[in-house]
């Protein structure tokens, strides 16, 4: 049992990662959101999206991406049985960014896989 308990302490290496790129993407994606706020008074966001071709592109990139991230945070989250965390991470990405989510998702996963694994098996 013992074994077991000091198992669950520990946070797989992939997560780590995964959670650093959770904290860059967030602070990456506020400090520019921040800056344009601030430039611009907020004016037309989502317009700035698609101003030219290059920030029509990466926005079109994006997108996709993130539904994408958001069908697989559902899909994957009820598979794990925590369907209802996985909603609030995808509700979360609309007013956060999906660069932080769905690092922070795989995070959890990846704690939540490496639990299940230490589990003894009947």
């Amino acid at each position: 049992m013992a074994d077991r308990a000091e198992h669950r302490r520990r946070i797989p290496a992939v997560a780590v990662l995964w959670f650093a790129l959770a904290a860059a993407g967030l602070i990456g994606t506020m400090w520019f959101n921040v800056a344009f706020v601030l430039e611009s008074g907020g004016a037309d966001y989502f317009g700035a999206w698609f101003a030219n071709a290059a920030t029509a592109s990466a926005s079109t990139d994006l997108l996709v991406v993130a539904v994408a991230a958001a069908i697989f945070m559902v899909v994957e989250g009820t598979r794990l049985g925590w369907a209802k965390r996985a909603w609030v991470l995808v509700a979360l990405s609309a007013v956060t960014a999906i660069a932080f989510t769905f690092p922070l998702f795989l995070g959890l996963r990846a704690v939540a896989l490496a639990n299940r694994d230490a589990e003894p098996r009947a």
